[in-house]
Parts: structure tokens; C-alpha cells; sequence
């Protein structure tokens, strides 16, 4: 997938987002303002200011929209559920260079809220996805006690975990040990 800086920043921050909802199989990733802070500082998500449980929450609903894009059944749905969150922000596109990064595009308005400013930006990036044909890379891990997603960035479109260090090689070295025992 050859995209650039801004579009593969927002579709890891999406996929870092949605997979600290409990929806994905563990904890609250989220459960108060230090780690929606700790979250921000993370995935640089700049013009942020003083956040408050309000933006907590927000963030939250935007987080579980996203959870649905990914898991959506087929296109034409994921297609509705990100229509229906990009429709409630204000996107204004502009250019900018920031942090050392290069030249590059922010989507969301300048006044806009944490919600508002992930709803934009990953949603405009999951938007080019899905424009371009690549929604089968909107994927959910297949190790059965997983439920985390990613974006399968793979030339040929074969990753099935979300994580190769933890989920993969747990499930391969299970296949290694029911081999060996049959």
C-alpha cells in the first residue's frame, strides 16, 4: 500500500484507537483521562488542548463507530457507518508541516474537538480505503481468543493477526505442538 506519512499515521492511530476498546476482547483501554492523554501524546495528534471527560466520551462513541467499521459484515455497511460519523464532522481540509514531519493534509477544523479531529482525519484515511478497493484489509486477528483489528498492509494481503510477535507465534507454535502429538 503505497500511501503517504499522514494516511498511514491515521490508519495506525484508528487501529491503535479501536483496539483499546473493550469490544476487542480486553479491558477499557481508555478508562480515564491520564490514558486518553497518554493516548494523544502517542500517536502525536496535534492542537489538542485541556482535555475533559466530555472529550473522553466522545472520543469513546468515535472509537465504537470505528469498531464497526471494521467489523462490518460487507462494504455497503461500512460504507453507511462511515458516512453516518464523517457526515457529523466539519472537514476542512489544509495543508500543513509540523513536528518535523513532511508537508501533509489535516482534515479536521481547527477548532475541532479530540472526536472530531480522529473522526476526520482516520475516517478520511478508512474513506480512501474503501474508494480504492481495499476494504478486505480492514481485518479482525484470527487467533481465536483475539478479537483486536488491523490494517493488512501486506504486498499480497495475507496477514490473518494482529500481531505477529504475540498472536501469530502463539498460533503457530499450537499448530507446531498438535503436530508433534499427532
Amino acid at each position: 500500500m503505497p500511501f503517504g506519512h499522514d494516511m498511514v499515521h491515521s490508519l495506525a492511530t484508528v487501529v491503535e484507537l479501536v483496539n483499546t476498546s473493550p469490544a476487542t476482547g480486553g479491558e477499557e483501554g481508555l478508562p480515564g483521562l491520564a490514558e486518553l492523554q497518554a493516548f494523544v501524546e502517542s500517536r502525536e495528534v496535534s492542537g489538542i488542548g485541556k482535555l475533559t471527560a466530555h472529550d473522553l466520551s466522545q472520543v469513546r462513541a468515535v472509537r465504537e463507530s470505528f469498531h464497526r467499521v471494521f467489523t462490518a459484515p460487507d462494504q455497503p455497511t461500512a460504507v453507511r457507518t462511515l458516512n453516518s460519523m464523517l457526515s457529523s464532522t466539519r472537514i476542512t481540509p489544509r495543508l500543513t508541516e509540523h513536528d518535523g514531519h513532511p508537508l501533509h493534509v489535516h482534515y479536521f477544523a481547527a477548532d475541532a474537538s479530540l472526536a472530531e479531529h480522529l473522526a476526520a482525519d482516520c475516517g478520511v484515511a478508512l474513506a480512501v480505503l474503501l474508494v480504492e478497493g481495499e476494504s478486505e484489509r480492514l481485518r479482525t486477528c484470527s487467533a481465536p481468543d483475539c478479537d483486536r483489528v488491523f490494517v493488512d498492509e501486506s504486498r499480497n494481503r495475507s496477514r490473518v493477526y494482529c500481531d505477529s510477535r504475540t498472536c501469530g507465534n502463539r498460533m503457530h507454535v499450537a499448530a507446531y505442538r498438535a503436530r508433534r502429538r499427532a
